[in-house]
């Protein structure tokens, strides 16, 4: 079963603007603890380059674009996020890289969890082991 899914969030509006809504426990599949933003980031930068042990994310790009790769331990897949009503939501344990960010991406980070520099896991083969074993 992968661990990560593509989400489509409901937009509203009229010719005044779009209104997107996002809602705990709701389009959003867990309690958010945290809430950060990543911008002004090169394209040719990789971030991310981890898994979490505990947290789980949804990865919103509201402005411009970027590709997401996700790794459960069982399938690598590329996703992009080009659309402000478009996310990824990525379960605990899924190794993420966030790459080939548009001059204008800001790439929106809900987690499920605060900050925890101790649930973080950066080297690729300890992942690897971990998540097969």
């Amino acid at each position: 079963m992968k661990k990560y899914k593509i989400l489509k969030f409901n937009e509203m509006g009229d010719r005044d603007g779009k209104l997107v809504v996002l809602e705990a426990l709701k389009n959003i599949p867990f309690e958010i603890k945290r809430i950060f933003y990543i911008y002004g980031t090169k394209s040719d930068v990789i971030r991310g380059e981890h898994a979490n042990k505990n947290s789980e994310f949804v990865l919103i790009n509201v402005v411009g674009k970027c590709k997401i790769m996700v790794d459960d331990g069982l399938t690598r897949e590329i996703i992009d996020l080009d659309k402000p009503n478009k996310g990824i939501y990525l379960n605990k344990m899924v190794w993420k890289d966030m790459y080939d960010f548009s001059k204008d991406s800001v790439l929106l980070v809900i987690s499920s969890m605060n900050y925890d520099s101790e649930e973080y896991i950066r080297d690729y083969e300890l992942f690897k082991k971990l998540v097969n074993s």
